[in-house]
């Protein structure tokens, strides 16, 4: 769940530091690395950071003042307007506050006390940059705020920050097993609730793996092709195990499996059939 989010405007003095304080770019325009020792003399220095890769990391070594950090794709169009932004603070994440910014408005996103947690947390591209505000203290050694990051598709009208829990409609199905990052057909071995990350684990075993993005499914061994490996969703969607043949899809993020639509393999082969028939399916699947 998102932590409540109050909105004010930039104070006229922090603007005009905005406007005057030089951009800095990382090398690779992916990555950003620097320090607010920089800022020292000028504490309530804001700096640019422009990052336009499809994923990558910030690192801000003792913070002091504040960053602006525009996360943009290289090629823009409309449907890079529905993209999110999904951020994962480290574990040792410390010294500074997130907002989002957009003209001058501020949203608080994330708390430094919550960052430590590690918890993904995702918005809208079009809801604005990240804005980062070094929090004060007189001390700030052995202080850093960092996080990983990455854009990514979500349906329009979901939070993008969860797994959805509703079942998902035929056409929603249709579109999933097209656009996830994985497709596989199998069932649930068991589930885990991890109360303090308010997400569950499931451990599936698949009898065929349609699709996968990155190598979150891994062979099982034995004769018949065969694989095993994790899923998560939120807590609240109370996933529990029980027996049945289904068609998973989701989204891989920050390395792991989440849930997305998962319809039970008959019921998707009836929908599939009957999109065929009509000519109505958006893209192909051997079904065998």
């Amino acid at each position: 769940m998102r932590p409540e989010r109050t909105p004010y405007l930039l104070p006229p003095l922090l603007l005009l530091l905005l406007r005057a304080a030089a951009s800095q770019y990382s090398s690779d325009q992916c990555s950003w690395r620097g320090s607010g020792l920089t800022h020292e003399a000028h504490a309530r220095d804001v700096e640019q950071v422009y990052l336009r890769c499809s994923q990558g990391a910030l690192e801000w070594l003792y913070p002091t003042g504040a960053l602006i950090v525009n996360l943009r794709p290289n090629i823009l169009s409309p449907a890079a307007q529905r993209l999110a932004v999904c951020i994962k603070p480290s574990g040792e994440s410390r010294g500074a506050n997130i907002y989002l910014e957009k003209a001058g408005r501020l949203q608080l996103l994330l708390r430094e006390e919550e960052q430590p947690a590690g918890q993904v947390h995702c918005f809208g591209i079009e809801e604005g940059s990240l804005f980062i505000e070094a929090t004060p203290r007189q001390d700030i050694s052995r202080k850093i705020t960092a996080f990983q990051y990455e854009l990514v598709n979500h349906r329009p009208g979901a939070d993008p920050s969860t797994a959805p829990c509703q079942p998902c409609s035929d056409s929603e199905v249709l579109l999933a097993v097209c656009s996830s990052d994985f497709v596989a057909r199998g069932s649930i071995v068991g589930v885990q609730d991890e109360a303090e990350q308010h997400e569950s684990v499931i451990s599936v075993s698949l009898s065929r793996l349609i699709r996968q993005k990155s190598r979150v499914f891994v062979p099982a061994g034995g004769r018949a092709p065969h694989w095993r490996g994790q899923m998560r969703t939120p807590l609240e969607c109370g996933v529990k195990p029980g027996d049945g043949d289904f068609l998973f899809t989701g989204a891989v993020r920050f390395g792991e499996a989440w849930l997305g639509c998962a319809p039970r393999f008959k019921d998707f082969l009836r929908l599939y059939g009957e999109a065929l028939d009509r000519g109505t399916n958006p893209c192909h699947i051997d079904t065998a």
